[in-house]
């Protein structure tokens, strides 16, 4: 858990199917909301398809990045950070697979959409499958990179791949062996500063 940060860099290995299976046969037993098992996936290998992809992401990216400049301090981007993720997106489609995480909507019970507020409470039936399967390809020697840029162009998606009316894309997920060793430990605000007791502000 403390290893498994967001990888931008990949070698071009491709990763044999018993370890895509693995990782995602561990990834099913997350925690959601009913048993619904909303989650499906889609590999995405082929270079043509990783190509509109890539094309659909950049997009977005650009304009983000247009926007908040590098090393905006407003998004507490630091320069590097900004520069790696710029590299990510030119070479999105290198990502020796393309992991499309989708949902059935049937199968998501959002408790937060009358609040006036972003609908968040959907997600808790999708994402920590995701995760369980970002630690599952890390238990075996593989990175990831989440990214939800690509649901901007969830339409264009669907058609491409096939995806069902009845069916969200929620996050698409670059995999592959890393380019560099995994971090010895990510860098995260300290657990005083983060948790609290009984009243928010007052630590635990």
């Amino acid at each position: 858990m403390t290893t498994t940060g967001t990888c931008r860099y990949f070698r071009s290995d491709p990763i044999p199917e018993k370890v895509l299976l693995s990782a995602f046969d561990a990834a099913r037993f997350a925690p959601q909301g009913g048993n619904r098992q909303p989650v499906r996936w889609v590999v995405v290998t082929d270079p043509d398809l990783k190509r509109q992809l890539k094309a659909w992401y950049l997009e977005p990216w650009k304009a983000y990045l247009s926007a908040v400049g590098v090393g905006d301090i407003a998004v507490q981007a630091l320069p590097k950070v900004v520069a790696d993720a710029d590299h990510f997106a030119e070479h999105f489609d290198e990502a020796p697979a393309i992991v499309v995480c989708c949902a059935v909507l049937d199968g998501l019970h959002p408790t937060d959409n009358e609040l006036g507020r972003l609908s968040v409470v959907g997600g808790a039936s999708i994402y920590p499958t995701v995760q369980n399967f970002c630690l599952a390809m890390r238990s075996q020697g593989l990175a990831s990179a989440i990214t939800t840029l690509l649901c901007h162009s969830e339409p264009q998606v669907k058609e491409l791949l096939g995806i069902p009316d009845d069916v969200i894309t929620a996050a698409h997920i670059a995999v592959g062996y890393p380019a560099n060793p995994f971090p010895t430990r990510l860098n995260r605000i300290p657990v005083d500063e983060i948790v609290f007791s009984n009243t928010y502000g007052r630590p635990l």
